[in-house]
């Protein structure tokens, strides 16, 4: 998966940097407020995208003294960095671009090369697109998109489809500010253009920061995993009762879990140790994003909710 979030983020990083050198040519010959919000845009993304490959490379640092459980998480912080990214500097510029040509409106001259960028714009984005949906389609399985979402631990794919969808969305809002404005001549159209391209940008950061704050705070495995590891010792021998699992992505595909359970008494300790190795290595053969197992020994009580 880390393979594929990463060719997903290069072809998104080269698109955005091409697009956004030709938006900013294109802004500076017309004058066109939305065009310089998208040339905006398109950098914003271009530097997102430098982000999350840097968090990629960091998250695959193996495990140290100081971080024992690896940097996996890094991963996580960074696209939430990227969140904020979008809605301070790509969101933030876009409006008072919007604003600043709402108070001194200019005329667009040469149109027709804003058409001409914004189409090829829809052509390279379309594609980079197209690249990340076909991935994200890929690794969501059963799963429906927006409950793919809700529960993927690997943020870097759909937050590249969020940048992606947006940059879509804002090039059609830019082509009919700018048509308006020229087949109008209210030149306020594509300040306001502008104004709700950088709505668009703050809509999608306030999503995008949502769905990466659990993974940031520490989100439990599936339900399906955690169900899976208790019914697995459920049906173990010398297990009087599972008293809680607890479980925690430290990355995309690394989990931890810490397992409380009620042993015979009858039986050594020995027998336990042996036990709790046999538990330990079931759970990683079952579920290989299970890294690291910690098993407690511990009477059974009222204070361990199922979970």
């Amino acid at each position: 998966m880390a393979s594929g979030s990463k060719m997903v983020i290069i072809a998104a990083l080269v698109g955005n940097l091409l697009i956004s050198v030709t938006k900013f040519v294109a802004a500076t010959i017309t004058g066109s407020a939305a065009m310089m919000s998208e040339g905006i845009h398109s950098l914003v993304d271009t530097g997102n995208q430098i982000l999350l490959l840097y968090g990629l490379k960091r998250a695959a640092l193996p495990a140290d003294e100081d971080f024992p459980f690896g940097y996996g998480k890094e991963i996580y912080f960074w696209s939430f960095v990227v969140a904020i990214m979008i809605f301070a500097l790509g969101g933030g510029i876009s409006i008072y671009q919007g604003i600043h040509h709402l108070q001194q409106p200019e005329p667009i001259s040469n149109a027709m090369v804003n058409y001409i960028v914004l189409g090829l714009a829809l052509l390279f984005e379309g594609a980079a697109w197209y690249y990340a949906f076909r991935e994200f389609s890929r690794v969501k399985g059963r799963w429906g998109y927006f409950e793919a979402i809700q529960r993927a631990k690997d943020p870097s794919i759909f937050v590249v489809l969020f940048e992606d969808s947006a940059a879509m969305l804002g090039l059609l809002v830019a082509f009919v500010g700018v048509l308006l404005s020229e087949t109008t001549g209210i030149l306020i159209f594509d300040g306001i253009a502008s104004i709700i391209i950088g709505l668009i940008l703050i809509g999608t950061s306030i999503w995008l920061a949502y769905e990466t704050k659990g993974l940031l705070i520490g989100e439990s495995a599936s339900q399906s995993v955690r169900r899976g590891i208790r019914d697995a010792l459920r049906g173990r021998a010398h297990i009087d009762h599972v008293n809680e699992i607890l479980t925690m992505h430290m990355g995309p595909d690394f989990i931890l879990a810490n397992i409380s359970v009620d042993f015979d008494n009858a039986i050594s300790a020995q027998q336990v140790e042996a036990d709790i190795a046999a538990i330990t290595r079931s759970i990683k053969q079952a579920y290989p994003e299970v890294k690291r197992v910690f098993v407690e020994a511990e009477s059974r009580g009222n204070r361990y909710p199922p979970r």
